[in-house]
């Protein structure tokens, strides 16, 4: 189902240089300079330690990370920087590909129809918007969309999806404000057939995840999808705003355990240069990341694609 996002490799390339360009002139462009302007010796790695940490790779993330490259090093003999560079990039592509869901990708024959995406995630991430671009990006392939505005709780959250629902051209089934969730859920599913839609993406509340009763709501809403077709929902993405660094991830580990979400979207990637926050995510939820968000526009992600994340997050600052 989602082999159409590789439709333009150029293009999601493009994406992610412009989502971590910021991280990468900030910290992580600095890394072969710094490995080749002295000796090995503690003070490197020392530094190595604060860019890293300073970009949100995390402190017990980074210092595995060191304490690997060092025992490459001295068991490999390295001494040319260019291959303890080459050592450091094969060990950050490893760890994030050691998350990647490749069946992802694949296009499905026959897939489900509807199929169903629930998206997940506190208010203010960047939810609605991470919503109105993976539709867009459905529509542009020629797939027929349907939106469920299922976040009844909080207010215009119906209407700021309708409205970019107007703007990508698909219908959004809502209820009134204050409405059950799992209704708006469940007439969603139902005209997502009665229309022939091929996916279904639906929008669900995003209040603090310290309230019990939020997640009590999106299993309800899980378990209504699952009543319609137990094989639904098919993807539970959940959305992170990469500008928050690890204050997300107390947040992200209650949604994955309410309920068990399947992949991420790490949206404003382009507004932080603590993009190593995307190392943290996938070493410590054991969540594949599945797109980017690289703008604020309806074009503006890309899919998650780890030699490209890395290649151009470690691309050396002229």
């Amino acid at each position: 189902m989602f082999g159409l996002f590789k439709r333009n490799q150029e293009e999601n390339q493009r994406q992610t240089r412009e989502g971590v360009k910021r991280s990468q002139e900030r910290w992580f462009g600095r890394i072969l300079g710094l490995l080749q302007s002295s000796n090995l010796d503690d003070s490197v790695w020392d530094e190595l330690e604060e860019i890293l940490i300073s970009a949100d790779v995390g402190v017990s993330t980074t210092q595995n990370l060191i304490e690997d490259l060092r025992s490459q090093v001295d068991g490999k003999k390295l001494e040319d920087p260019s291959q303890v560079f080459a050592s450091l990039k094969e060990s950050l592509t490893r760890d994030l590909e050691n998350q990647e869901s490749p069946d992802i990708w694949l296009d499905d024959e026959d897939p489900p129809t509807p199929y169903v995406i629930l998206v997940v995630g506190v208010n203010g991430v960047g939810k609605t918007t991470s919503i109105a671009k993976l539709a867009h990006h459905f529509k542009q392939a020629g797939k027929k969309v349907v939106l469920g505005a299922a976040d009844t709780f909080r207010a215009a959250a119906s209407e700021q999806l309708e409205i970019l629902g107007q703007r990508v051209g698909v219908d959004v089934i809502s209820h009134q404000s204050g409405s059950d969730p799992g209704a708006v859920a469940y007439d969603a599913y139902q005209a997502s057939q009665a229309r022939g839609a091929d996916v279904l993406i639906v929008d669900t509340a995003g209040r603090l995840h310290t309230k019990s009763n939020l997640m009590e709501e999106l299993k309800k809403v899980q378990r209504v999808l699952t009543r319609l077709d137990p094989t639904a929902p098919h993807q539970v993405i959940l959305t992170l705003d990469a500008t928050t660094g690890h204050n997300g991830l107390a947040q992200a580990k209650a949604f994955k355990d309410a309920v068990g979400c399947t992949g991420i979207f790490l949206a404003k990637l382009d507004g932080t240069a603590r993009g190593g926050i995307a190392l943290a995510i996938t070493q410590e939820l054991q969540v594949p990341i599945l797109f980017i968000g690289t703008g604020e526009g309806l074009d503006d992600m890309a899919p998650f694609d780890t030699k490209d994340f890395i290649d151009s997050l470690l691309a050396p600052v002229s």
